[in-house]
């Protein structure tokens, strides 16, 4: 958790940038990136130089070459704990004219993040500017992995704030309900196809760090953890860099993050190779069938982006392997041949085990679009016997614009401090979603239709032609009103006036007439 002197540098850098001429959300971001990763060069350098020392024995790798440049200018110089201490003028040369081609020359090795940064551009104007972002940047307390990927996610979260680019991001406590939900365990491989900023990942990362901390003392499950469980892909070069240097800050080594149209490419290689699908991909709309991915096309003939996706998890998934997804509401219930198609496959040919329909105002103030959240697992010989559905009104925020927090801290979220009340449940249902759903095949199988919570079977989905919105199958109960008489009203009105009046009279006795 930052503190609020954390929170205070962190906005204060932001405001530097607004105040320095840069507006864009996404721009600030990215400087800071390629800020922070220069930072971090220097840090696992220092720590190499460190063990060397340690061990009297040479640098096992070094980031930074010995010696200088044809020019005879020391490499050292590139550092950050070296740069950060020279005059603005002198620090904003050698971080644009030889820092940031010393990252593109590296680009493509390494690191995932190391290979996003082959096309880095410098775009902070003046060196003003540069030193102050530096001085406060330098100033931020990150020694720990914690603190790191919280930092990076405040940043992150002023991209959700400015408007317009917060389509990026998920509210990292849906992302943190659906992982709560999957379960990550040491063995699975995830991907996220759409993956922006990585913050699916990342949440699959922190959640095997806390439930399973005991891979980290194997070595095949932590090379597994570092290498080859993560993978995400998008097409957004921004989003690359930001997604990897989100994952590093979050202590994931080498994950598979790279560029990838989900939709045009073809999938061969990455056909039933993942194990978890967790996901909110952009839905625009109408794709050219020319430009589709035929893969795709071969298991549902259609231009829409929304069912495009499902058909990729479908691709992607291993037999055996689960997916959380987020889904417009119209997938649910689309009359076109394609969308029963669809949901008839999964209900059918998979294993559909939940649909999770979420507060409208979920995506504001960007997008005020319903959506739902699909857990199925793919089984391709069936398994539905009866469908998990949960009616969510509240998640713990105003469902307005401005997405305030309607509840302390620690009264937040999926996994809260505390309990909540019957009343704090009604402003926040992540917890109650969760302890429902590890109950789905218990006692949420007697729950009537009138409850926020109830098992559909298979039978009555598909006597509905498949379709999934919730309130076919959500049963109101109706308010109870009970009917009076014109005489019975007359006489209840007579004898309050009377009860007026006596009141009246013994007032007047205590007050002395």
């Amino acid at each position: 958790m930052l503190t609020g002197d954390i929170r205070n540098q962190i906005d204060a850098i932001w405001d530097a940038f607004w105040s320095g001429g840069i507006a864009n959300p996404l721009e600030v971001m990215d400087q800071l990136t390629y800020l922070l990763f220069i930072r971090r060069l220097d840090e696992i350098h220092t720590l190499e130089e460190s063990k060397a020392s340690l061990l009297k024995t040479p640098m096992a790798s070094r980031i930074f070459p010995e010696g200088g440049d044809i020019k005879g200018r020391p490499y050292d110089d590139l550092r950050w704990s070296r740069f950060k201490n020279f005059e603005a003028a002198e620090m904003y040369a050698i971080v644009s004219e030889r820092v940031f081609p010393f990252l593109r020359a590296m680009g493509g090795e390494g690191t995932a993040y190391a290979r996003h940064m082959r096309d880095a551009r410098f775009t902070i104007p003046t060196p003003a500017l540069l030193s102050k972002v530096v001085d406060l940047l330098d100033s931020v307390q990150m020694e720990d992995r914690d603190t790191k990927g919280d930092v990076y996610e405040y940043m992150l979260g002023k991209i959700a704030s400015s408007g317009q680019n917060g389509q990026f991001r998920t509210p990292r406590h849906i992302i943190k309900l659906m992982v709560e939900m999957t379960a990550p365990n040491p063995k699975d491989v995830i991907c996220d196809p759409a993956s922006g900023t990585c913050g699916f990942l990342v949440a699959a990362g922190e959640y095997l760090r806390e439930n399973h901390s005991e891979l980290f003392n194997d070595k095949k499950a932590r090379e597994h953890f570092h290498r080859d469980m993560f993978h995400g892909y998008d097409f957004d070069n921004t989003m690359l860099r930001i997604g990897s240097m989100n994952m590093a800050l979050h202590g994931v080594e080498n994950p598979d993050v790279r560029y990838r149209d989900s939709l045009a490419q073809e999938h061969g290689d990455d056909a039933e190779k993942y194990s978890l699908v967790l996901a909110n991909p952009p839905f625009a709309g109408a794709l050219d069938e020319t430009t589709t991915a035929k893969d795709l096309l071969a298991i549902v003939k259609t231009k829409k982006t929304e069912l495009l996706f499902l058909a990729l998890f479908l691709r992607l998934l291993k037999p055996g392997g689960r997916a959380a997804v987020i889904v417009p509401d119209g997938v649910l219930f689309g009359a076109s041949k394609a969308h029963k198609e669809l949901r008839r496959m999964i209900v059918e040919d998979q294993k559909l085990d939940a649909v999770i329909s979420l507060p409208s105002g979920v995506f504001k103030p960007y997008a005020g679009v319903s959506t739902a959240i699909l857990v199925f697992t793919k089984t391709n010989s069936g398994g539905t016997d009866h469908v998990w559905f949960y009616d969510m009104k509240a998640d713990g925020w105003s469902l307005d614009d401005k997405r305030q927090p309607l509840l302390p801290n620690e009264k937040l979220g999926v996994t809260p401090a505390h309990p909540l009340t019957e009343s704090e449940h009604a402003r926040n249902n992540l917890p109650d979603v969760l302890a429902r759903w590890l109950e789905r095949e218990a006692a949420e199988v007697q729950r009537p239709p009138t409850s926020q919570s109830f098992c559909v079977p298979k039978t009555a989905i598909v006597g509905r032609d498949y379709d999934l919105s919730i309130n076919r199958y959500k049963e109101v109960v109706d308010e109870v009103v009970e009917y009076r008489t014109p005489k019975e009203i007359f006489a209840e009105l007579t004898w309050l006036e009377a009860q007026i009046q006596m009141g009246m009279s013994e007032l007047k006795e205590l007050v002395g007439g």
